[in-house]
């Protein structure tokens, strides 16, 4: 396929270095940059044969056949707004809107224009998340009772980042949208969002945004997504995730201790991103782009598209995180509990997912099973009618 770059930033580069890199018949052709000059800049770093300061102009060209949104969040709905006008496919990067009313806004535009709306969140498809995600839906943990995700960096390399109009908020909007998609792919997308509980705060930074943020998000199902993000982390960017399930635990480490260590007394470069020194003991990342899940992103983008399916993020998704988003907001202000409010539910209509409670036999529930240190094994059982407690020795 033929691609159009929208942006010549920082993400527009990890996105072209990913996609000149990877599947073979796909090819980076043009690029829009509201700044003529980057524009030309990143033609021609990447031997693109067409670039413009008119998003008409690169969008319209009729040997464009999808086209990438790498730009600030407040213009991602216009950038939307034109593909939909040409029927041009569109891949935007996160998060979708600045709120879910944009976010809806988009859906409904890509859905009406009859084009395919492909949510990039990267961090969803990394190695370690889609194997992690697949052994999750192979009930290799059970039901999933708890999921969290941690996103923390020292802050944004863009100016835009920082002004609280063109992102629609801070540390939350940025990283959040991860953390919390993430999360929805482990408890299960098809589960509704019920209502939230959030902590944010500007610890740092002299921004009218936060840099940091907590938040729980209920499902319908009775899991807890959890969220921690912040600019304010010094180091480099720790990315993890935890999964607690009926059957099992799962924890991810994404990036900065992934087992590659390097000391350096500063005479080289670029090590990782954000990482804040090039001296010490540094933690490099082998191939940034893929253990990011830029590649696996983009293939599985350009496969849906082929097969006229759908991915596995979508702009359905950005909509619904969004929304989730919406209410941390609020929660964050109010410090209560706040509904996640969704215009639109395409998943379970059900309330109630029944209880996990295992039984041992006709009588008892198995609370918990454990092998003590003489090598016995003992069942803590409750009764079903009575309520007692009971341990039992076999």
């Amino acid at each position: 396929m033929n691609i159009a770059m929208l942006g010549s930033g920082f993400i527009a580069r990890f996105y072209a270095d990913s996609l000149q890199a990877q599947r073979a018949k796909d090819k980076l052709i043009s690029v829009y940059s509201r700044n003529i000059e980057k524009a030309q800049k990143f033609a021609d770093d990447y031997k693109l044969g067409f670039f413009s300061d008119s998003m008409d102009e690169v969008v319209s060209r009729a040997d464009v056949d999808v086209v990438v949104i790498s730009l600030p969040n407040n213009l991602h709905e216009a950038a939307v707004a034109c593909c939909a006008k040409f029927k041009k496919h569109v891949l935007c990067t996160k998060p979708l809107g600045r709120n879910a009313a944009e976010a809806k806004r988009m859906l409904d535009m890509v859905e009406k224009a009859g084009i395919l709306g492909g949510y990039l969140e990267d961090l969803c498809y990394t190695p370690k998340n889609l194997k992690a995600i697949k052994a999750v839906k192979d009930g290799n943990i059970g039901k999933v009772l708890w999921a969290k995700s941690r996103e923390a960096h020292p802050g944004p390399h863009s100016d835009w980042f920082w002004d609280h109009e063109q992102s629609g908020g801070g540390a939350m909007v940025d990283l959040g949208c991860h953390c919390v998609e993430i999360a929805r792919n482990y408890i299960g997308k098809e589960i509704r969002p019920v209502e939230v509980m959030c902590w944010a705060a500007t610890q740092v930074h002299p921004i009218k945004a936060e840099d940091s943020g907590i938040g729980l998000v209920k499902y319908a199902n009775g899991a807890i997504g959890q969220f921690e993000v912040s600019w304010c982390f010094r180091g480099g960017m720790d990315l993890r995730d935890e999964v607690m399930g009926t059957e099992g635990t799962i924890w991810l480490n994404n990036f900065l201790r992934t087992g590659f260590e390097m000391f350096s007394t500063g005479k080289g470069g670029y090590v990782a991103e954000k990482a804040e020194s090039s001296s010490g003991w540094l933690f490099p990342v082998g191939d940034e782009v893929h253990e990011l899940g830029y590649t696996n992103m983009f293939t599985d983008m350009f496969n849906a598209i082929e097969s006229d399916s759908q991915p596995m993020e979508t702009f359905y998704d950005g909509y619904i995180v969004n929304a989730i988003l919406d209410a941390c907001y609020v929660s964050a202000k109010s410090r209560k509990w706040e509904p996640v409010q969704l215009d639109v539910w395409r998943g379970d209509q059900t309330d109630d997912y029944g209880s996990n409670f295992n039984s041992y036999d006709d009588d008892h529930y198995l609370i918990k099973t454990e092998i003590l240190p003489n090598g016995e094994h003992k069942l803590i059982l409750k009764h079903k009618v009575t309520g007692e407690v009971t341990a039992k020795n076999i």
